[in-house]
């Protein structure tokens, strides 16, 4: 069960049992989103139940924040970053040169780069001279 599912049917604090209603707000464990307590006292007495499934938890939501593909567009990746081109047609350059479509960043990274060791403007990707 995913730690969304689980949440929205746990209702009352895993300590006490407290139900949430309108004047008492529960609040997720801050590591793992598994269970709800109505205070930090209620948090730190049920820890030591707690700890070794919220441990494991946190575990598995920190590698799928972590290897989390961004999404794709339908323009396909920047040639050098391979990070999906932004939609907007402003964000990205289209390089004369070798015809790749660089994102902006790259394009700015190679500036800073070329500003830094003072070269000529070249292409990003092809490294020939831009006309």
């Amino acid at each position: 069960m995913n730690a969304d599912a689980e949440s929205d049917t746990m209702m009352c604090c895993a300590a006490c049992g407290t139900p949430e209603v309108d004047d008492i707000k529960l609040k997720d464990c801050s590591a793992c989103k598994l269970v709800r307590y109505c205070g930090v006292k209620c948090q730190r007495d049920h820890r030591p139940q707690h700890k070794r499934a919220c441990k494991q938890q946190a575990a598995e939501l920190r590698d799928v924040i972590l290897f989390k593909q961004p999404e794709r567009s339908h323009l396909g990746d920047c040639p050098i970053c391979c990070l999906p081109l932004p939609i907007d047609a402003t964000e990205s350059t289209m390089m004369s040169c070798c015809c790749k479509k660089i994102c902006n960043g790259c394009e700015y990274a190679n500036q800073i780069r070329e500003r830094d060791e003072k070269l000529d403007h070249t292409c990003p990707f092809c490294r020939h001279p831009v006309p």
